[in-house]
């Protein structure tokens, strides 16, 4: 494994070869879907779909990731993850050839779902490869990485407004193939070969079978809630998810993911951070933007720019949250990021109930960047210390798994309750209470969110 110099006091510079290997793909995959969310209605355009058909474009890339999500730690573990990451980003670039090569909707469909699925097993791959590397030092290579990550959904739009612009909408996907060709060379040369770490476990079919549709259900279920057929799936889900949870603890280590790890207190707490955090983060950005549209007249394209200091915060913070994380402890980092996240959307019931002030907002916004990226690094550092290497595949799966899942359902929760006030308003008053409540709702999950830092442990206890 890859160590500190005792020269330079820095990480050895081989960490840094496999986190830009780990990095290049995450930032690909951010790129690519954002890309393609500012682009459906060139895309329904130019093939002659309807914007709901088209649609599928993005969904259709999204439930095929959350299907193949939960096998990342049985693959890893069956052929190891330097195979698994070439096999997959091998798949992700030809997938994004084909779709470049298209000849209608369907088709287009159709290589984007194979495009998910690759993606679905990288997402988590990438994050393991880099804790695999930096040990301890986990939290200081994650703050970097996550830069670039970042600013795959900044350049998107501005990268898929040019080629629209000055080409066929087919270069959209057909710019992936040279960088994911670069990718693959780098991957062969710098990662390391962990075949030796294989080992052989039979594949949990029946836990596959009920954990891959019933992630795939909810997360249909939670974006489509309004409709009945939203919500026979989200329901369908939750059975589903039920019925997975009594066979994999009847399994234990045998079963597609091992729910004994949420025994430790340290990875159960951090999982709870994460599920919080992430849903936050994804409320937040839903509820934020209505507010602005709906309450204070803003068009789509000013509110775009307004949001810009949240994503300015996040990257202004990121880098510092390794040295912080290990100078001041986990927990301090992260229940201090919850409570200065709790204060920055203290602002917005301000806002809701005396109107818009373009100041307040940007502090608001900037503030939230740079609160929620000090509660996601330190919590998911404490996640992957508190266990052994060999768990590390189904850590990641884990983990990620639960991060999916806290998205939509703090979303749907708050856009629910929101829809809920907004039916029963009947005036300009009535709109501004239904958001001030909206708000209030969103104050409270973070307050839960502080709770749930402060279950972490101080420091990380021990090196992977």
């Amino acid at each position: 494994m890859p160590k500190l110099s005792a020269e330079s006091g820095g990480l050895d510079p081989l960490v840094w070869k496999i986190t830009a290997v780990a990095v290049l793909g995450s930032f690909l995959a951010q790129l690519d879907a954002t890309i393609v969310n500012v682009s459906l209605s060139s895309l329904a355009v130019d093939l002659h779909s309807s914007l709901t058909a088209i649609q599928w474009v993005t969904s259709g890339y999204l439930l095929a990731l959350a299907l193949m999500l939960p096998l990342n730690g049985w693959l890893v573990e069956r052929i190891g993850a330097k195979s698994l990451y070439l096999w997959c980003f091998s798949a992700f670039t030809l997938s994004s050839a084909l779709c470049g090569l298209a000849w209608s909707a369907n088709s287009l469909i159709a290589f984007r779902i194979l495009q998910g699925m690759s993606g679905g097993l990288m997402a988590p791959l990438t994050q393991m490869m880099m804790v695999r590397a930096a040990g301890k030092h986990v939290a200081r290579v994650m703050g970097y990485a996550a830069v670039p990550i970042l600013m795959g959904p900044i350049l998107g739009p501005v990268i898929a407004g040019a080629i629209l612009q000055h080409a066929s909408w087919r270069w959209l996907f057909l710019v992936n193939p040279p960088v994911g060709i670069l990718a693959i060379v780098l991957a062969v040369l710098f990662l390391p070969n962990d075949r030796e770490e294989t080992r052989s476990r039979k594949l949990d079919l029946p836990g596959f079978a009920l954990l891959s549709p019933g992630l795939v259900l909810f997360l249909y279920g939670s974006d489509h809630l309004g409709e009945r057929i939203g919500l026979t799936a989200l329901l369908v889900s939750i059975v589903l998810l039920a019925l997975f949870f009594r066979t994999a603890v009847r399994k234990g280590d045998q079963a597609l993911i091992d729910l004994r790890l949420f025994k430790s207190r340290t990875f159960s707490a951090s999982a709870t951070t994460q599920f919080m955090s992430n849903g936050i983060s994804f409320a937040g950005q839903m509820l934020i933007p209505i507010y602005l549209i709906r309450a204070c007249g803003q068009s789509p394209s000013a509110t775009g720019w307004l949001l810009a200091p949240l994503g300015v915060g996040m990257i202004c913070s990121y880098p510092w949250m390794g040295t912080l994380t290990q100078r001041f402890g986990i927990r301090k980092i992260s229940g201090g990021g919850a409570l200065l996240a709790f204060a920055g959307t203290l602002p917005f019931l301000y806002l809701s109930s005396h109107g818009l002030v373009l100041s307040v907002l940007a502090c608001a916004l900037f503030l939230r960047g740079v609160a929620l990226s000090a509660v996601g690094i330190p919590s998911i550092s404490a996640a992957y210390a508190s266990v052994r290497k060999k768990d590390l595949p189904m850590a990641t799966t884990s983990l990620n798994i639960v991060q999916r899942l806290g998205g939509p359902t703090l979303t749907t929760l708050c856009a629910t309750f929101l829809g809920w006030r907004l039916g029963a308003a009947h005036s300009s008053a009535g709109l501004i209470d239904a958001f001030t409540a909206a708000f209030l709702l969103l104050c409270v999950l973070h307050a839960c969110l502080f709770a749930a830092a402060l279950r972490l442990p101080l420091f990380i206890g021990k090196v992977l």
